[in-house]
């Protein structure tokens, strides 16, 4: 899926895959995997720029999903002030998803993703 660079993106992707988990009978994990989207295509918005590329695949033991957008860096994510505003995301995602990572390959450019499993007895988080 495409989204434009705007800040409509981290709604659209969030609500594509809410309904697209809900459609595949998995709504206990479509929260969580919405609020963990959100955060990673916000993160190509403010920093990337540009289209934003998501990929959502679910497999048999897990359900993954891949947010690809330009710029340069890898992101990582970092402690925030008390009073900061933002800067949480991928620190949100390495707590609530099963695994997190980067990837340097794909379109267009880098991309970050995480894994849910399917199954209720989740492991630990992972980090980019």
């Amino acid at each position: 899926m495409f989204a434009p660079g705007t800040a409509t993106a981290p709604k659209i992707c969030r609500d594509f895959v809410r309904a697209a988990l809900s459609a595949e009978g998995l709504g206990r994990l479509a929260d969580t995997a919405a609020v963990c989207t959100s955060e990673l295509v916000t993160n190509v918005h403010r920093h990337a720029g540009g289209d934003v590329h998501l990929r959502l695949a679910v497999e048999e033991a897990e359900v993954r999903v891949a947010v690809y957008g330009g710029g340069s860096g890898r992101p990582a994510p970092r402690r925030s002030g008390v009073w900061e505003v933002g800067g949480r995301g991928l620190f949100l995602v390495t707590a609530l998803a099963d695994g997190c990572g980067v990837t340097e390959a794909g379109p267009p450019g880098k991309g970050v993703w995480f894994t849910l499993g399917r199954f209720p007895n989740r492991g630990g988080g992972g980090g980019p």
